[in-house]
């Protein structure tokens, strides 16, 4: 059985947004249970050139939407970057992934070669759909989600690997 252009992108990107999802549930309840002010995670980061948990879901929210777009060939919503709260992250990412379940599978099956053009600090990089979603869209909304999760368990929250990964 092939795969789609539609079943590599927008299921595999809303799971991963779930997974983001669990990551802060488990990261609430033991910062609740510990006395740990949710505002030291949003703030939180890896290294000081590095974005803060709020910017790794912000760019993981901007990775899915605007990757899922760009092959459908529509426009994704626009979201400020303006989360501040825990409670801001978690409604940021459940947006994007009702964004995400409003995509139409026929906007993106068969789109292969559809060009996507990305506006980058060097210019203008031209992929065609699959290329753009395989070698950029794909392992940067991964970037981003996998670093949001390493804020969180370098910030003392008691997620692993399996929370990471989540349930088959």
């Amino acid at each position: 059985m092939a795969l789609s252009m539609y079943d590599i992108s927008v299921p595999v990107f809303t799971r991963g947004l779930g997974q983001l999802i669990h990551l802060f549930d488990k990261s609430l309840a033991h910062a609740k249970a510990n006395g740990i002010d949710t505002a030291t995670l949003v703030d939180a980061r890896l290294a000081p050139d590095m974005l803060t948990l709020a910017g790794q879901v912000q760019r993981a929210s901007d990775a899915s939407k605007l990757g899922a777009a760009r092959i459908a060939g529509i426009t994704a919503p626009s979201f400020p970057d303006e989360e501040k709260t825990w409670d801001d992250l978690v409604a940021r990412v459940r947006k994007t992934q009702d964004f995400l379940a409003t995509i139409d599978r026929a906007l993106i099956d068969g789109q292969e070669e559809r060009p996507v053009t990305i506006k980058q600090r060097e210019g203008e990089a031209h992929f065609t759909a699959q290329r753009y979603l395989l070698q950029f869209a794909l392992p940067n909304f991964f970037f981003h989600v996998t670093t949001a999760y390493d804020v969180l368990r370098h910030s003392g929250m008691p997620v692993g690997k399996l929370d990471y990964l989540g349930k088959f």
